[in-house]
């Protein structure tokens, strides 16, 4: 049985990560492998996924989530944590049957799968998503934490379930641990511009009582090295579409290609009636000679 969890922003640990960490300054994540070996890993997470590169595997078969659309609690549990909020989607999952929790399941290889969903923005507000973030306000603040009604979490998915990329990666923050099993998918969800702004404006990473709030940005992991990991795509081919560029270009060549077929079948045309011509002429000629000849034979 795999339980899931939502994480709106950075992947972050399910249990304390031990020494204080920032994303920038003295703190910042270029010092957390000083305090959590594991973020010095070779399998580290995020990356930056190069398309060209990726290794096409049609074997992967398209993720069919069971549950997302019932869930089993009347309520979900939405909290700041101070560190999260950055845009992004990761719902997380553990083998239930094996691990007692998130916190357990983190320590073992693969122990962890994660569905990693990009948002962009995009013209109309996103229903799902409006579920998670009208809700914000509740949790302003470092610690805060807020019951939301349950919501079918299979609508903040995209459409194609099919289109993915695999690869063998980690938490996003300390301690960084290489658990992970990473499903990112190809293709997009789309939140407003006003729903952007309300991600990014309502979140703080200072806890309520501290004297100066500090708000929650500038708050992701800066793309890590491959480090020669094989990242597996579930289609043959890019399913992105054409470039605008792309477009012109084959509609022109299309064109092109009709006319020249056109015009390659006027000549044809032309070169054939033009034979039928001659040899209709050939023929009257030939009989006309005939009738002539009879003619001057007849007594």
């Amino acid at each position: 049985m795999l339980r899931a969890l939502l994480l709106l922003g950075a992947l972050c640990p399910a249990l304390p990560a031990g020494p204080h960490w920032t994303y920038e300054g003295p703190h910042g994540q270029h010092h957390w492998p000083e305090g959590h070996p594991a973020c010095g890993g070779r399998s580290q997470s995020p990356i930056d996924i190069a398309t060209q590169r990726v290794l096409p595997d049609p074997s992967l078969p398209p993720i069919r989530p069971m549950g997302y659309d019932h869930p089993l609690v009347p309520t979900f549990s939405l909290t700041n944590n101070g560190h999260t909020g950055e845009i992004g989607m990761h719902v997380v999952h553990y083998d239930a049957e094996r691990y007692a929790n998130a916190s357990e399941a983190q320590h073992h290889t693969a122990g962890l799968a994660v569905l990693g969903i990009l948002l962009e923005v995009g013209d109309e507000p996103n229903a799902a998503y409006a579920n998670i973030l009208n809700h914000l306000g509740s949790i302003r603040y470092a610690g805060q934490t807020t019951s939301i009604p349950s919501f079918s979490v299979q609508e903040l998915l995209p459409e194609r379930l099919d289109l993915y990329y695999r690869y063998n990666g980690s938490l996003t923050t300390p301690p960084c641990l290489q658990s992970v099993l990473w499903t990112v998918f190809q293709q997009p969800v789309y939140i407003s511009a006003a729903q952007l702004e309300q991600l990014q404006g309502s979140l703080y990473a200072t806890a309520v009582d501290e004297p100066s709030a500090e708000r929650l940005e500038d708050n992701f992991r800066d793309p890590q090295d491959l480090n020669q990991r094989p990242v597996l795509a579930s289609f043959t081919s890019s399913p992105q579409g054409y470039s605008t560029g792309e477009v012109i270009a084959i509609v022109f060549g299309t064109v092109l290609g009709c006319l020249g077929l056109f015009l390659t079948v006027h000549f044809v045309n032309k070169r054939l009636r033009a034979r039928r011509t001659q040899e209709q002429d050939v023929v009257f000629k030939a009989s006309s000679r005939r009738a002539a000849s009879d003619e001057s034979h007849r007594p």
